[in-house]
Parts: structure tokens; C-alpha cells; sequence
């Protein structure tokens, strides 16, 4: 049994606080750790623009209900489980507490994520990472645990992930990625990523 770890964002949904920023006209939130490279002082950041701006969980959730997964994204894990061959895992940098709504639209897939702190009222007052290196650190454990991992990501904070694995595979990745990374095989459909699969389940 192989199982396939993947990224969520830009492999099976749009990036989350992009779309949010869009949905929502906020401008500040579309900012991403290119723009700000300290992860910790961009989440702290979203968190006061979020209670700034009277955003709670319920009223983000309202918004994100109204997401969708990437075309053709619910049918790739679909495609997955009815192999018999191969195990679909979501490794994500992301939070149960906003993306599960997109979850389900992928037909809830075994999903490691992490969790924002809450306040009795739903202000998003903090945040908890589940591990640090979560992503290459499940892949050592499937290893532990005897089974063979092919991995999924898009960009450079999956590469860990991807060199890790049994066999990793860009996924429409950035041309600036591509120019660093060329020993690592690039899928930029659905079907490209299948044909790949195919050869080693």
C-alpha cells in the first residue's frame, strides 16, 4: 500500500488566504511568506487584522463554505482510494478550524493540519503548530511504519516533504522553483499526476 502525501494549497485548493483576502477585499491578508518570510509575525499579523476587522470563526466559515477545491481535485482523490493501491494523506501547513469546510468537498481525506486558538466569542486569538516540520516528519513515520510514500507539493516549504518521500513530484509549480529543482519529475494536470502514480503502485 502506498500512501501519497500531499499539500493542500495549490495542489488541491486554491492558497487559502488569497482567496479569503479576495472574498473579503483585505489586501494585507493576501500576504504570504514570500512577502513576509517570519511565519510567526504573518500569523500574528492576520490574527489582528481578522479581530481588527470583526472577522470571527463563524464568519469565516460563512465565507470559506463558499470555496472550492480546484476542478477535478475531489475526483483525484477519488481516483486514489478506489485504486486498492494507494492511501490519499493531506500533510498542510493550514488549520482544521477553517479548512475542513473544503475537506469534506474533497470527500475527507486523512488530514494532518494544525489548530487556531478561540475565544468563547470565535476571535482567532492565537495559533498551535501540531509539530515543527510536520510534513517530513509523517513521511518518517509512514517509513517507520512500513509503508512506501510518494509525495505532492508545490512549492519550496514541501521540499522536505519531497525529497523525503519514496518519490516526490512538483505540481504546477513556480518557474523559480523549476529553474532550482530539475531532478524532481513535474506534473501540471490531474491526469499527468495519475499517469506518474500508475508507474509505481
Amino acid at each position: 500500500m502506498k500512501m501519497i502525501c500531499m499539500d493542500l494549497e495549490g495542489v488541491l485548493i486554491p492558497e487559502f488566504w488569497e482567496e479569503f483576502a479576495a472574498a473579503t477585499g483585505i489586501k494585507q491578508l493576501a500576504l504570504t511568506t514570500r512577502d513576509v518570510p517570519d511565519y510567526d509575525k504573518l500569523m500574528k499579523m492576520r490574527i489582528e487584522i481578522l479581530k481588527e476587522k470583526g472577522y470571527t470563526i463563524q464568519k469565516m466559515k460563512k465565507i470559506i463554505a463558499k470555496m472550492k477545491p480546484f476542478d477535478g481535485a475531489p475526483e483525484f482523490i477519488k481516483w486514489m482510494r478506489e485504486t486498492g493501491k494507494a492511501q490519499p494523506i493531506i500533510l498542510t501547513g493550514s488549520f482544521y478550524d477553517y479548512i475542513m469546510p473544503l475537506i469534506s468537498k474533497l470527500g475527507f481525506p486523512l488530514t494532518f493540519a494544525n489548530t487556531l486558538e478561540i475565544d468563547k466569542e470565535g476571535n482567532v486569538v492565537g495559533y498551535k503548530l501540531r509539530e515543527k516540520d510536520g510534513k517530513i516528519e509523517m513521511i518518517n513515520r509512514l517509513h517507520e511504519a512500513g509503508f512506501s510514500t510518494i509525495a505532492i507539493g508545490d512549492s519550496f516549504n514541501d521540499l522536505k516533504m519531497l525529497k523525503g518521500a519514496n518519490k516526490g513530484i512538483l505540481f504546477r509549480p513556480s518557474p523559480k522553483l523549476l529553474e532550482t529543482e530539475k531532478e524532481i519529475e513535474v506534473a501540471t494536470t490531474y491526469e499527468e499526476l495519475k499517469k506518474i502514480i500508475e508507474k509505481i503502485i
